[in-house]
C-alpha cells in the first residue's frame, strides 16, 4: 500500500502560528480531497487519507489517519460503504466534530444497487460526472456552513469548477459515442464502472462485485472468459488500484478459447494518479479512462492522453 495520506492542493503558510490557524479539511478519498481542495483555494488545509494506488473497501486507518481526523475542523467521506472498514471511526467521530458523506444529497432513485446487495448501494458515484456534481454541492455546502467567513469565496470556486464538470460530461457522452454502439462493452476487475455504464451508454461486466472484499472464483473467470469470446470483445481493463492477476488469468482463457483479447489499459477506479500529473485530479482521472476505453475498444493503440 502506498503512502496513506496526502496534503492536495492548499498552499502551506509561511508562518507556523498562521497555518496551525488553517481550517483543517480531512476527505477519505483523493477525489473528495481534489474537489475540497479547488473549492477552498488558500483558505483552508485539505488532507486526503487515501493516496494513489489504495483500494478504498480494503483501507485501515492508521494512528495517523485517526489524529488527522480527530485535528480536522471537518471530515468528508463517500458514504455509502464505500470506505467499509472505517465506518466505525467515522460514526465515533460525528459525536464531537462534523462529518459529512458526499453522497447523501443523491436522490436514491439514482442510487444502483446490484443484484443480491439489498439495501447496500454501488458507493461509485464519481464516474457519472453529473452524479459526482451533486457529491461536489453537498461538499461546498458543509464547506460554507463550517467556515461561513470564506463561503462567499468558496461559492465562486464551486459556481467555476461545476462549470468545468459541465464541460467534462458533455466531452465524456460525445468521445464515447465515437465507439462502435456494438464494441461498447467494458470489462474490468471489480465492478466499479455501473454508474458509467448507465450514464454514457456503455455495457459493463466485472469480474468482481461493486466491493474488491467479494470473493471471485475459477467459475467467475470462466464465465467471463466465455462471455468476451462470445462477444469477441478486443480488450479488457486492469484497475489501478486492483491487482492484475485475475484479469490475467481471463486474457489466457480466452486465448485457450481461441479469441485473443489484449488488455486495453489501466483505468483509475477507486483511487487517481498521483499528485502533479493530469491523472491526480478528479478531471484528469476521468479524460485518462475515457480516453483509454475509447481508444482501446475502437481497436487504436494509445500513445497519449
Amino acid at each position: 500500500m502506498l503512502s496513506s495520506f496526502g496534503w492536495y492542493g492548499c498552499k502551506p503558510s509561511t508562518a507556523a502560528d498562521e497555518d496551525k490557524d488553517l481550517f483543517t479539511i480531512v476527505a477519505t478519498t483523493g477525489m473528495i480531497a481534489d474537489a475540497a481542495s479547488i473549492i477552498a483555494g488558500d483558505s483552508a488545509r485539505v488532507w486526503g487519507l487515501m493516496g494513489p494506488g489504495v483500494d478504498p473497501h480494503l483501507y485501515k486507518p492508521t494512528q495517523g489517519d485517526i489524529r488527522r481526523l480527530s485535528e480536522a475542523d471537518l471530515v468528508l467521506y463517500n458514504g455509502l460503504l464505500l470506505e467499509g472498514k472505517m465506518q466505525e471511526v467515522l460514526q465515533k467521530m460525528e459525536r464531537n466534530k462534523p462529518v459529512v458523506a458526499v453522497a447523501s444529497a443523491i436522490e436514491k432513485s439514482r442510487l444502483l444497487v446490484p443484484e443480491g446487495h439489498a439495501g447496500a448501494p454501488d458507493p461509485h458515484i464519481w464516474f457519472d460526472v453529473q452524479l459526482w456534481r451533486q457529491a461536489v454541492l453537498t461538499v461546498s455546502r458543509a464547506m460554507q456552513q463550517h467556515n461561513p467567513g470564506h463561503a462567499s469565496l468558496y461559492q465562486q470556486h464551486t459556481d467555476a469548477y461545476l462549470q468545468e464538470l459541465d464541460s467534462l460530461d458533455q466531452w465524456v457522452r460525445q468521445t464515447l459515442a465515437t465507439i462502435p454502439e456494438e464494441q461498447r462493452v467494458l470489462v474490468t476487475a471489480h465492478d466499479a464502472f455501473g454508474y458509467f455504464g448507465k450514464a454514457y451508454g456503455i455495457e459493463v461486466k466485472g469480474l468482481q462485485g461493486i466491493s474488491t472484499l467479494a470473493e471471485y472464483g475459477l467459475r467467475d473467470i470462466q464465465e467471463l472468459v466465455t462471455f468476451i469470446a462470445a462477444r469477441k470483445i478486443p480488450a479488457v481493463f486492469v484497475e489501478s488500484s486492483v491487482s492484475e492477476k485475475a484479469l490475467e488469468a481471463v486474457v489466457t482463457g480466452a486465448r485457450e478459447r481461441g479469441h485473443t483479447v489484449r488488455i486495453g489499459g489501466s483505468l483509475f477506479s477507486d483511487a487517481m494518479g498521483q499528485p502533479g500529473t493530469p491523472e491526480g485530479s478528479y478531471l484528469g482521472m476521468v479524460r485518462h479512462n475515457v480516453i483509454t476505453i475509447t481508444e482501446a475498444l475502437k481497436g487504436n493503440d494509445r500513445t497519449s492522453n
